[in-house]
């Protein structure tokens, strides 16, 4: 939910600031970049060097820059960010922030932030529980700030009740948690089949098809982003997912990529089949390696069950099940027969005459035919792109 996100991370003058150590890499980890902005305060209780090294830029703890000589602009980093999360946040950063005071960097920043504004509040439990406290922060929730609830415990005081920082583990599960909500697939379960299927000759040999798998993980990728549960059963591929919230389940042959799919098909709100699944499988597999003897081989091979029509046999009407038809000649008339028999919501169609298009190429050139038959072209693209124009349609489906 962070990768790619410009995150200001302000840090206020507690003992709950060395967390901020931790909280930083975990962003950095997340995919973010992350700028620090410290108050002159907290640079007492943990080093600007250490905050630098993990977010891999200048802390920036005052306006002006005696280094360089150049000012700290507090405008550019308010449009800069996508989140302002301010942890720890102390009792006086809280009241200046519900008060619109503007004394320090952070405070300017925070005035001119146009993104939403997380805090987690840090202090002694009679400082928290105070009526001035509790009146700043209602102030600041009624702004829209978004509150990260302090947690139960252990206080530096020696007192023991509300007041400590979330931890860091806890800020992060609660922020991603928060984007994901506002996302146009958020929970919504997706199955993506992707990569070919291997069909065992001999413990050494196998019929198989030059499938990479790369537009089907892309795919995945983009509806993890949109906020989806993705389940990715994969085939045979050297290809890695950038999301870690996909599951993903290895397989090899087609029955085995059957089982996956019959396991998850009915909890699943929308399944993209890009997978290259095997159309025969040998009758017998030899469990011997196969010594080259006679000039004719023969191989025995039997149909394996067209998964893709199994599932459009089976899907209900609030479902949503998209095929891919990658066809070497009569490209439309062969994809809208199988967009109808396959009871598919659309299908996406490619072809191996269009330059750029095909098998372990990083672009595609596709073609997206609803059931209604209405056909959306599309130019040359990478896969990531193709990924988003397929994705797109699944959301518009969705959303109905």
């Amino acid at each position: 939910m962070l990768e790619g996100k410009n995150i200001v991370l302000g840090v206020c003058g507690s003992i709950a600031a060395y967390k901020s150590a931790l909280l930083v890499r975990l962003l950095i980890k997340g995919g973010a970049s992350v700028q620090v902005v410290m108050t002159p305060d907290a640079a007492n209780f943990i080093t600007p060097l250490t905050l630098s090294t993990l977010s891999k830029k200048p802390v920036l703890v005052d306006y002006f820059n005696p280094e360089n000589r150049e000012w700290n602009n507090h405008v550019e980093l308010g449009l800069w960010a996508d989140l302002f999360i301010i942890a720890p946040a102390s009792a006086n950063t809280l009241a200046k922030m519900a008060n619109g005071l503007c004394d320090n960097l952070l405070t300017a920043v925070y005035l001119s932030a146009k993104c939403d504004v997380y805090f987690a509040p840090a202090m002694d439990l009679d400082m928290w529980k105070h009526e001035s406290t509790q009146e700043n922060i209602s102030k600041l929730k009624t702004f829209g700030n978004i509150l990260i609830p302090p947690g139960n415990g252990e206080l530096a005081s020696g007192l023991h009740g509300e007041g400590r920082m979330a931890e860091p583990e806890e800020i992060i599960a609660f922020i991603s948690a928060a984007i994901k909500k506002k996302l146009p697939l958020a929970d919504q379960k997706i199955l993506v089949t992707a990569g070919p299927t291997y069909e065992a000759i001999d413990p050494v040999r196998f019929i198989g098809n030059y499938s990479s798998g790369k537009m089907g993980f892309a795919i995945a990728d983009e509806l993890a982003r949109l906020g989806a549960d993705v389940t990715l059963v994969a085939g045979p591929s050297a290809q890695m997912s950038k999301r870690s919230s996909i599951k993903r389940i290895d397989v090899t042959s087609a029955a085995e990529m059957l089982e996956a799919c019959e396991l998850h098909f009915k909890s699943s709100k929308a399944c993209i089949m890009t997978a290259a699944v095997a159309d025969y499988t040998p009758k017998v597999v030899a469990q011997q390696k196969i010594k080259k003897s006679n000039n004719d081989f023969s191989i025995e091979v039997k149909k394996t069950v067209d998964i893709l029509n199994l599932l459009g046999s089976q899907k209900s009407d609030d479902q949503i099940l998209a095929g891919f038809a990658l066809e070497t000649n009569d490209e439309e008339k062969n994809a809208i027969e199988k967009l109808k028999k396959k009871n598919l919501d659309f299908i996406v169609l490619n072809s191996l005459n269009d330059e750029g298009a095909g098998f372990k190429k990083d672009t595609n050139k596709i073609t997206i035919i609803d059931r209604n038959l209405q056909k959306t072209v599309y130019d040359l693209k990478s896969k990531e792109e193709v990924a988003r124009d397929i994705c797109a349609k699944i959301v518009e489906l969705i959303k109905g």
